[in-house]
């Protein structure tokens, strides 16, 4: 096999979601904060961690630690309840899964998700089973684009960087993958090929795992 381990984003990558993270952010930032931001200021923001996001838009001076923790939560909450009626894998993802893990194909979630967020999508999905190694937001230090959080997925799978493959939806996770040495394979659930510019690790990109490319790679 040309990859020895994958590893996989989650928000956008194993469900497609970021419609409603945008909707939950947008009543935060408006309604609760008065950040009079518009729908396409919001989604140019929703990278990294929670409260990466938040320093970004209103200065690192204006919450206390705990404030930050205490929004992120309540964001995450109005993201639970909104999106918990469509929570579904992506199509052809589940038979992926099943499929790499007969082959002995090690895999692991890295993502800038708080782990409210990612318990909440494996265990309703039964899918932790399914990965030897979870990264989140509270395990590094550094958000994509820089490389931690896939090379810390890449040594808890004991995996050379050049010997996983990651499943990315965003830019910024193209970009974290290259940094890392690592090639990418892109969903396109929210961003459309044009928007990666001319990243050279990019493998293919695809609207779902039905795709015939992913499944020629197990």
């Amino acid at each position: 096999m040309r990859y020895q381990a994958f590893i996989f984003d989650l928000n956008g990558t194993i469900i497609d979601d970021m419609a409603f993270h945008e909707e939950a952010w947008f009543r935060i930032l408006n309604q609760e904060l008065g950040a009079g931001m518009s729908r396409s200021a919001v989604s140019s923001h929703m990278y990294g961690k929670n409260s990466e996001l938040l320093d970004r838009i209103f200065g690192p001076e204006r919450f206390t630690e705990a404030e930050k923790q205490a929004l992120s939560l309540r964001k995450e909450e109005l993201y639970q309840e909104a999106y918990l009626p469509h929570l579904t894998l992506l199509p052809g993802l589940h038979s992926f899964l099943e499929a790499a893990a007969a082959k002995g194909i090690p895999m692991a979630i890295g993502t800038a998700a708080i782990p409210f967020n990612v318990d909440f999508v494996l265990d309703r999905l039964g899918i932790r089973t399914y990965f030897k190694a979870l990264v989140t937001a509270n395990d590094v230090l550094k958000s994509k684009p820089d490389p931690e959080t896939f090379l810390s997925c890449a040594r808890l799978l004991e995996v050379a960087p050049s010997g996983c493959l990651v499943f990315e939806d965003a830019p910024k996770g193209a970009e974290a993958a290259a940094n890392a040495g690592m090639d990418a394979a892109i969903l396109t659930t929210g961003h459309s090929p044009e928007q990666f510019g001319q990243q050279e690790n990019i493998l293919l990109f695809a609207p779902d795992y039905t795709d015939e490319r992913l499944l020629a790679l197990l």
